[in-house]
């Protein structure tokens, strides 16, 4: 069956990804481009087609809710398997709102009989070079910048930039953007994905040939990460600093932060800001010996921290693993404040790793401490 590849674009920054849209469109001018974005004010979702001849469609959607999922159920998808069903283009590269993440799309597309036509070639995160720490660690929320989903969307730009980048096959920047900025994006983006050497230049032809991996894709963007970390320039293989560039102040860094012990669930509770918090990108899974079935997800960029029960455990051992990455000076105090949440060998000899209790003070995130799985 023939099929249509299809190259999305995200990203926080809607001037980076028009400009990557358009050396798309340039580069390849047997496609369409489908351009969606939501008019959060208004509830509605609008929607751009064009190629070479220009503007082919301009409509408005209204959606039952504003927001991504319903935008990618309702429109983008559909959209998606129109465009490659009629054969009449040689690729679609689709430009998702802003805030949008691709893996939203890539999910419904390996699943939906709708878009069997559909081949996900790449997908493509278009940072702004100039204010790229910013959107990668800083603490603006969306809503701040204007590019917010929904009425109630309190994200902040860090914490879906960062996960753009770790999810996308390929990322380009637009604008300037330094050595310790480029190390950045090295340092978030998955192993294998295509990201900038210097100049930010698009490979587009590799692209366009399919470089997307979804199951690579799902496991690098999972909470519970088993295996081993690629090696990083700034640390060594358990997280510590190290080489030239360890001690530069201002270039990226990495702590792997890992053990198989819960966290105390009340020393937990009181540094969790400062395991959480700072202009760092954190990322994992924990576990609590009041909660010890099921794994519990950590994701926190720019200060901002969420945290919910990501899995159960099921016949696997639990384990503690938080990756997180920043630019600051904190990594010392950031390694001890882990440390200092694990239970200790003192603990676990007198009540073991699995306690019965009423509750944990986690509650409003993690549910009742009795909830079924």
């Amino acid at each position: 069956m023939h099929t249509t590849p299809v190259v999305l674009v995200t990203g926080v920054a809607p001037d980076a990804m028009a400009s990557a849209t358009i050396a798309l469109q340039w580069d390849l001018p047997d496609a369409v481009v489908a351009h969606h974005r939501i008019d959060v004010g208004r509830g509605v979702l609008l929607r751009t087609v064009s190629d070479v001849t220009g503007v082919l469609e301009s409509e408005e959607i209204d959606l039952e809710h504003a927001c991504v999922s319903c935008a990618v159920r309702e429109d983008v998808a559909p959209t998606l398997a129109r465009l490659a069903e009629g054969g009449r283009w040689g690729a679609v590269v689709a430009q998702l709102p802003a805030g949008a993440e691709g893996q939203q799309v890539c999910r419904v597309a390996a699943g939906d009989p709708r878009l069997r036509r559909v081949r996900i070639a790449g997908v493509l995160c278009a940072v702004d070079g100039d204010r790229l720490v910013d959107d990668l660690l800083g603490d603006e929320l969306l809503c701040e910048r204007g590019v917010h989903t929904s009425a109630d969307d309190r994200r902040g730009v860090a914490e879906v930039g960062a996960a753009q980048v770790e999810y996308a096959d390929a990322v380009t920047v637009v604008g300037a953007a330094g050595a310790a900025e480029l190390e950045l994006v090295r340092t978030l983006a998955r192993p294998g994905a295509v990201v900038p050497e210097g100049d930010g230049g698009l490979d587009t032809a590799r692209l366009l040939a399919g470089i997307h991996d979804h199951a690579a894709a799902e496991a690098w963007a999972a909470q519970v990460r088993p295996g081993p970390l690629p090696a990083h320039a700034g640390a060594d293989g358990g997280g510590r600093p190290q080489g030239p560039t360890a001690g530069a102040a201002g270039w990226p860094w990495r702590l792997d932060l890992h053990s198989d012990r819960p966290f105390h669930p009340d020393r937990l509770y009181a540094d969790i800001a400062a395991l959480g918090g700072g202009l760092r990108r954190s990322r994992g899974c924990f576990w609590l010996p009041t909660r010890s079935a099921v794994a519990c997800a950590w994701d926190g960029a720019g200060g901002q921290l969420s945290i919910g029960v990501a899995e159960p455990w099921g016949r696997r051992r639990p384990f503690t693993r938080i990756v997180v990455t920043g630019m600051d000076d904190g990594r010392d105090e950031l390694a001890a404040a882990f440390d200092r949440c694990l239970l200790d060998d003192a603990e676990v000899r007198r009540r073991g790793s699995c306690w019965e209790a009423a509750g944990d003070g986690f509650e409003a995130w993690l549910g009742d401490i009795h909830s079924p799985l």
